[in-house]
C-alpha cells in the first residue's frame, strides 16, 4: 500500500511539472510555441498615428525560431472607422465601417535559426494607400480622420510547414499630439495655502477626445475626476476647460474648477505654466498644468503638475 501511495504522488507530480512548463505554451499561436518555433511575439500591439506626424513609425516583433523555423512574415492591413446611420424611426446608431483588406501591405525577411527580433517601418501614405472604406478611397490627409480610427495590422507566419495567421496583430490608432501616459515629473498639490509633498500617483494618461480637446483622468491622488484641455498647435498654450463634453460645469470633487483664466491661484505658479513643450528628437513632450477646485467653506485647492510622455 505504502508503494502505491509513492508511485501515486510521483505520478501526479510528473503531471504537475508537465503542465507547468510554460516555456512550451502558447496563448498567441496554437501552431507555435517558443521550443518548436513558428511564434511571433509582437511587441508594438498599440501604435498611435499622431494627426500631422506621417511618421515614419516602427514596429518590432520576436521571432522564437525552432525545429519549425520561421522564414518571412507577411504583414496585411484594413482599416477601421464608424459612421451615424439613421433607422426608419429616426433613432441614430454608429455603425463600423471596414476597408477592403490589402494582402502584401509589407513582408519582413526573417534570416537565421536563432530567436531575434525583427523591425519594420510604414508611413501614412503607406497606410493609405489603396484602401477604400464605404466606397471611397481613403484620404490622403490625416486631418480628414476620426480619433478613433485605425488600421488593423495582421502577421502571417511562413514557416517550414507553410503559411498561418499570428494571432497577434497591430493597431495603428489616429490620435493628437498629445494623447497617452505621462510620468509627473513634478506634483505639487496646496490645501488653503498648506503644501503635501507626494500627493499625486506616479502616472498620469491623457486622452484624445477629437482633434482638438483632450481629457486629463485623475488629478493628484483622485482617480475618479476628470477635466478638459486644448492645446494652441502653434503657441502650445493650454486652455483649461471650464465645462465638460455636455456643456455641464466640470466639477472636481464635487467642486467648481479654477484655473488660471478664472481665478487668481493663491499658492500655485500661473507664470510659466499651461504649456505644452513638444520633443520632436525623442518624442517625450511636457505638459505643464495648474488647475485647482474651489470649496465655499474653506477655499481653494490648487494643483501644479510637470508631465513627461512615456516613449515606447
Amino acid at each position: 500500500m505504502k508503494a502505491i501511495k509513492i508511485l501515486s504522488l510521483l505520478f501526479l507530480t510528473l503531471i504537475t511539472v508537465s503542465s507547468c512548463n510554460d516555456a512550451d505554451l502558447n496563448v498567441d499561436n496554437p501552431d507555435g510555441n517558443y521550443s518548436e518555433g513558428g511564434l511571433l511575439d509582437v511587441k508594438n500591439t498599440s501604435i498611435n498615428y499622431v494627426v500631422g506626424n506621417p511618421g515614419p513609425y516602427s514596429a518590432s516583433i520576436r521571432v522564437y525560431q525552432g525545429a519549425v523555423k520561421t522564414t518571412s512574415i507577411r504583414v496585411s492591413k484594413t482599416f477601421y472607422t464608424s459612421k451615424t446611420v439613421t433607422d426608419t424611426d429616426g433613432v441614430e446608431s454608429k455603425v463600423v465601417v471596414k476597408s477592403n483588406t490589402i494582402d502584401d501591405f509589407k513582408t519582413i525577411t526573417v534570416t537565421g535559426d536563432q530567436n531575434s527580433l525583427v523591425n519594420y517601418s510604414f508611413t501614412f501614405e503607406e497606410l493609405a494607400a489603396d484602401l477604400i472604406a464605404d466606397g471611397s478611397p481613403l484620404s490622403t490627409n490625416d486631418g480628414d480622420y476620426l480619433v478613433g480610427d485605425y488600421w488593423q495590422l495582421d502577421y502571417y507566419v511562413m514557416t517550414s510547414n507553410g503559411e498561418r495567421i499570428n494571432y497577434q496583430s497591430t493597431k495603428a490608432t489616429v490620435s493628437t499630439r498629445f494623447a497617452g501616459t505621462y510620468t509627473v515629473l513634478q506634483g505639487d498639490y496646496w490645501r488653503i495655502g498648506e503644501y503635501y509633498a507626494n500627493y499625486f500617483n506616479p502616472t498620469v494618461v491623457i486622452e484624445s477626445i477629437d482633434a482638438s480637446i483632450y481629457k486629463h483622468n485623475g488629478i493628484s491622488a483622485w482617480d475618479d475626476n476628470t477635466f478638459y484641455f486644448t492645446v494652441d498647435s502653434d503657441t502650445g498654450k493650454i486652455t483649461i476647460l471650464e465645462t465638460n463634453l455636455d456643456g455641464t460645469a466640470t466639477l472636481l470633487n464635487d467642486n467648481p474648477i479654477i484655473t488660471c483664466d478664472n481665478f487668481a491661484m493663491t499658492t500655485a505658479p500661473c507664470t510659466g505654466s499651461n504649456i505644452a513643450i513638444k520633443n520632436d528628437v525623442t518624442g517625450e513632450d511636457q505638459l505643464i498644468l495648474t488647475v485647482g477646485y474651489f470649496t465655499s467653506g474653506s477655499g481653494p485647492r490648487e494643483f501644479y503638475e510637470k508631465l513627461q510622455k512615456i516613449v515606447d
